[in-house]
């Protein structure tokens, strides 16, 4: 089956740690490797947990808070310096293409790979980006500025044949194609044969959302549902409740709860404000409305095999 797992490469908030770096994450699906989020120093993390930057495909930025783009300069500038040819895609907020022209134009940067900008918006559910094996849409989150939650998707994989069911039938090899699609065929003696007669389902196709910085929207749950694995900002636990209210943040409580409303597989906390020094009090209260949580710390490795 194809690789789907997440390397998380910043679990913190606004303010970096000593053991929490701002947020990033690094997804692999089928072989296809996006970064999500570029906080500062993230170029430092791919190196720390070895990982090739030349094999990242492209970069998906929710907003444009600096701890969730600040390190992106720097690293296109490095793909730069190590030879980069291929092309990189990389989807923002419209603002963002002004910033990184302003910036090579005053550093007189002339990047020698072509940087492919899509822009992202912040009002409606989008597909931006599909191609054989993987699709990905961009979703509103709320929170002080526009920002998208992105989700990720398998394609469906082909239906397995059943080859002792083709000579039971005589269904001759070259509908093979046809059968792994679900489509019906003519045996050799012009008999038709349903598909599922001959083949099995394949694997449950897998999903992750990453919903960046946001407070509770129950407008998820729709997109949400059934989802593998869903990674949700987890700022503050409630004890800081107005706080969270206030700069349109959630506690591990409002995460557990969009997980539990959204039937999700597993629950992946993070970004977590510095002010906390024990991240398992995060795993408590989530535990309360949510069992299958995880804390998203940096260099932890998720296997996405949950499927519902």
């Amino acid at each position: 089956m194809q690789r789907f797992e997440l390397l998380i490469l910043g679990s913190g908030s606004a303010l970096p740690t000593n053991s929490r770096n701002p947020s990033a994450q690094l997804l692999c699906v089928a072989e296809r490797f996006f970064l999500i989020d570029c906080g500062e120093g993230t170029q430092l993390q791919l190196r720390k947990f070895k990982t090739s930057f030349g094999r990242i495909n492209a970069i998906f930025i929710s907003h444009l808070h600096g701890d969730h783009f600040f390190g992106l300069i720097g690293l296109l500038q490095s793909f730069h310096l190590l030879g980069r040819k291929n092309p990189l895609r990389l989807y923002g907020p419209p603002p963002l293409k002004e910033v990184i022209d302003v910036l090579n134009k005053v550093s007189d940067t002339r990047l020698q790979y072509p940087l492919e900008f899509h822009s992202t918006q912040a009002k409606t559910v989008e597909l931006i980006f599909e191609d054989d094996k993987v699709e990905v849409y961009t979703f509103p989150l709320k929170h002080k500025l526009d920002c998208t939650g992105f989700l990720f998707r398998e394609k469906p994989f082909p239906r397995n044949i059943l080859p002792e069911k083709l000579k039971e039938f005589g269904v001759c090899h070259s509908e093979i194609h046809r059968l792994k699609q679900g489509l019906d065929v003519i045996s050799e003696n012009g008999e038709l044969i349903h598909a599922d007669v001959l083949t099995r389902p394949g694997p449950k196709p897998r999903s992750y959302a990453y919903c960046s910085d946001t407070m509770y929207h129950e407008e998820l749950i729709p997109l949400l549902n059934n989802v593998s694995v869903l990674y949700h900002e987890s700022t503050f636990l409630e004890d800081m409740r107005e706080r969270a209210n206030k700069t349109m943040h959630s506690t591990a409580k409002d995460a557990a709860k969009i997980a539990a409303q959204a039937n999700a597989g597993q629950l992946i906390l993070g970004h977590f404000s510095s002010r906390y020094e024990n991240p398992d009090l995060f795993l408590d209260e989530a535990a309360t409305l949510f069992s299958n949580c995880m804390l998203a710390n940096d260099g932890k490795l998720f296997q996405i095999t949950v499927s519902k």
